[in-house]
């Protein structure tokens, strides 16, 4: 603007001869500076909606970060869960039998004659007695005179798990577990005899640490698992986790229970399925021959003795395994495991679940050893073919500790009655007074089974059979089982299910629902199954001419159980 005012008073100053010889030149310029001041105006125009869009893209970046950053807080925890309503009709039978508690009985002569020509040691402990208590011996058991058909033919139960994941850091994040297991109408903590504890089976006989959670007992919720995992440690294929381990329900049980591998913190179902607090430290190597490969060390506490002193002499009793998995894909799995239980509790906890007021004891040492191979075979018809084998062994090594039951009384001229003589039960043998022999036994187990699934309809049918022998110990208390854990049977198992899923769209992340038949038919061929305290017997020998044949639980010799199950997970 400034350069056109200084043209316009040059003009004026020349004269006009000048000026009319120049004023081709002046009006060029003076269009040119016009030209100059548009592109000028331009300049500033375009600069203007530079900014503007700038500012429109900061705006855009800052919601978008905002947007981030919530969605960063919503990610760093998961929570999840299922609900399962059951219904199960149950019936066993139990054949005539002397039982170790729950009342007594006198012998008459004939009996203790006879029993005496069956257990001489025993005999030549009374002997001696018989002056002393001249009006006869008895005993701490009582005949089951008949056999007895014990059912239960509408038990009803709800389980409610709720899951939390939660990232703390870059490679550590900690799970959990909650679960609440009752029976319908019940809040009671599974007495002995009550609505769903029982007398038949050790594992289903008192609640305890390792299946907390597992077995009805009533309308609390426990902690199943609570653990922490640092992945990635110091930057290597590696991994530490400790806590209430996620040691229950693992490979193959978890196909008939419809639900995921447990990935790398699982542990094989025939060999462990008990609610631990441990830890693990694993590998996991990168091997092209050898897909999905790794391997860890797990220790785990089964009882806590508290603090030993002169009247407290017990261990705790703790577990080590190793796992090896050397190949896992969706197809195809292999894993092996060994574990050892060292210093095995008489009971669990520290009340005797009997009545009897025992001082609990370290009663020996039992090794494992098993695996699992789980193979898919896709599109068989038009469905996929779920197949498994498991098998594992036990071996138990006996100390010298038992659990000590009153047995023999004396009674004396006066009426009165001494307690003479303790049956005496150690890891998986008998007093020698008995017949019995403290040495280490060896017992085996089969798993097998398959599942095929139709997908079209949402269709899964299985099939499974187990197999364990007089002294096979398997250490699967927290089993999904209502009448004991099936793969702690010393004879034969079978069962046939059919899983129909509901096909309903998914809204929760891992939403699904689905229903459940099944039937499972016990055949026990031996006595104390998943007990640990005295010598198996075969059910064909329990009978009331020999008292010697008494058992510390009701010998169970047939069960069958239908039930059904309406599962939602979210």
């Amino acid at each position: 603007m400034f350069k056109v005012l200084l043209v316009v008073a040059l003009v004026f100053l020349l004269p006009l001869s000048v000026y009319a010889n120049e004023q081709a030149v002046l009006m060029q310029k003076i269009e040119a500076l016009s030209k100059e001041l548009e592109r000028l105006k331009q300049q500033m125009q375009d600069l203007q909606k530079k900014e503007e869009t700038k500012e429109q893209r900061i705006t855009a970046v800052e919601k978008k970060a905002e947007s981030a950053s919530a969605d960063n807080l919503s990610s760093w925890l998961e929570i999840g869960g299922d609900y399962r309503f059951r219904f199960d009709s149950l019936r066993g039978e139990i054949p005539a039998n002397w039982i170790s508690y729950g009342g007594s009985t006198n012998f008459t002569m004939q009996q203790l004659m006879q029993i005496g020509q069956k257990y001489p040691n025993l005999m030549s402990m009374l002997m001696p007695l018989m002056q002393t208590y001249p009006n006869g011996f008895g005993a701490y058991i009582s005949p089951v005179t008949q056999e007895i058909k014990p059912k239960n033919e509408s038990l009803m139960l709800n389980r409610f798990g709720l899951n939390l994941k939660a990232k703390a850091t870059e490679d550590i994040q900690v799970k959990a577990r909650l679960l609440m297991y009752k029976v319908w109408g019940h809040d009671d903590v599974a007495p002995v005899g009550g609505p769903f504890g029982n007398a038949f089976f050790a594992d289903r006989f008192v609640t305890m640490d390792g299946n907390l959670g597992h077995i009805p007992d009533g309308a609390r919720l426990r902690v199943d698992q609570a653990y922490a995992t640092w992945s990635n440690v110091f930057g290597a294929p590696a991994w530490f986790s400790v806590g209430r381990r996620p040691s229950t329900g693992g490979i193959p049980t978890n196909i008939r229970q419809n639900t995921e591998k447990i990935g790398t913190a699982g542990v094989p179902g025939l060999l462990v399925d008990y609610a631990f607090d441990g830890l693990t430290i694993g590998v996991a190597p990168d091997i092209p021959s050898l897909p999905g490969a790794y391997a860890k060390l797990c220790y785990g506490k089964g009882f806590d003795s508290g603090y030993m002193t002169d009247a407290n002499v017990m261990k705790d009793v703790n577990f080590l395994g190793i796992n090896v998995v050397p190949y896992d894909t969706d197809n195809l799995r292999v894993e092996l495991q060994w574990q050892r239980g060292f210093d095995i509790f008489a009971f669990p906890g520290n009340t005797d679940p009997f009545g009897l007021g025992n001082t609990n004891k370290n009663i020996g040492d039992i090794d494992w050893w098993g695996g699992v191979v789980n193979a898919v075979i896709p599109k068989v018809g038009p469905g996929d073919l779920n197949l498994f084998l498991s098998g594992a062994i036990s071996v138990t090594h006996p100390n010298d500790n038992t659990y000590n039951a009153p047995f023999i009384y004396g009674i004396k001229a006066n009426g009165t009655i001494d307690t003479i003589y303790s049956g005496r039960y150690g890891l998986l043998y008998n007093d020698p007074a008995f017949g019995g022999e403290k040495k280490s036994r060896t017992g085996g187990a089969i798993y097998l089974g398959a599942r095929y699934d139709i997908k079209s309809t949402g269709t899964k049918i299985g099939l499974e059979y187990n197999y364990g022998s007089k002294y096979w110990m398997a250490f699967t208390p927290a089993a999904d089982d209502i009448w004991t854990s099936k793969l702690a049977t010393r004879g034969n198992v079978y069962e046939i299910y059919i899983i129909q899923q509901l096909n309903k769209k998914p809204i929760a992340k891992r939403g699904d629902a689905f229903v459940r038949l099944g039937y499972q038919y016990y055949d026990f061929k031996y006595t104390g199954s998943g007990f640990w305290l005295g010598e198996p017997m075969k059910i064909s020998d329990v009978n009331l001419s020999d008292p010697g044949t008494v058992q510390m639980l009701p010998p169970v010799k047939k069960a069958h159980d239908i039930y059904f199950t309406f599962d939602v997970v979210f």
